[in-house]
């Protein structure tokens, strides 16, 4: 809870651990930068004090498998256009931003003055901007979980995810690929931040789709690109990577 309201216990504690530290290097590089073109002024001080024994980064984790698993997926098969729902800006429509141009639709604003950036502001529960069987290629990644919590400003609905997978079931073209992920693992609303939901879930919610490929990032953050979704009814919070077609 302390976490969520903006104040992070284990960032404080270990801050006071590594002070000594950081003081030790203070005094370290105020004697050797004085002749320096970048001498210490120590109205200028801003101490990070956590990253001392770190790593140079983490390749792993949802975010980061789900971004690849979808863009190389999407990058082998080359379809005409791609349409994407929610996903992140700085993460997977990047990925796919290096190849192709991409529509991302939003319920929220997005400014961008990327010629391949196409932006949509509209209510992915209703997809109304698109008809029925019209598009090609479509993902949607670790966004709808979110739907109908209100969190993002959006108008609280209990059955909003389920509209918005209708909805990308609607319009996915048959023969077309859903690039699809959500958190799963034991059902759940930990409301307002997401939804957890049983594999069995989604795919009943798209029943009218044919599964082609699961994929999962385990609760360790690691990818298990040939997975079965009956495996992932315990999990405490995996991420299912769901590619579907229409017959």
């Amino acid at each position: 809870m302390c976490v969520m309201m903006g104040f992070n216990p284990y960032h404080l504690k270990r801050n006071m651990a590594e002070t000594p530290h950081f003081i030790k290097d203070l005094l370290v590089y105020r004697k050797l930068s004085q002749q320096q073109q970048f001498p210490l002024h120590y109205s200028n001080l801003y101490p990070i004090m956590t990253d001392f024994d770190g790593e140079a980064g983490w390749a792993g984790g949802p975010y980061f498998h789900q971004d690849l698993w979808a863009a190389r997926k999407i990058y082998h098969a080359r379809p005409a256009r791609h349409i994407d729902i929610g996903s992140r800006i700085d993460g997977f429509v990047a990925h796919v931003l290096t190849f192709m141009p991409i529509i991302v639709i939003d319920i929220r604003p997005l400014s961008s003055d990327l010629p391949d950036l196409n932006f949509i502001q509209d209510d992915a529960t209703l997809l109304s901007n698109f008809e029925d069987d019209s598009v090609e290629s479509l993902s949607s990644l670790h966004a709808i979980e979110h739907f109908g919590l209100g969190r993002y400003g959006d108008p609280v609905d209990p059955d909003a995810c389920f509209k918005a997978m209708a909805s990308l079931a609607r319009v996915l073209k048959p023969g077309g690929r859903l690039y699809f992920s959500v958190p799963i693992g034991i059902e759940r609303v930990e409301f307002n931040a997401h939804r957890v939901f049983s594999p069995k879930t989604i795919l009943q919610a798209f029943n009218k789709l044919r599964l082609l490929s699961f994929a999962t990032v385990d609760d360790a953050g690691k990818i298990e690109i040939e997975a079965k979704p009956d495996d992932y009814n315990e999990a405490r919070m995996a991420c299912g990577l769901f590619e579907f077609t229409k017959d």
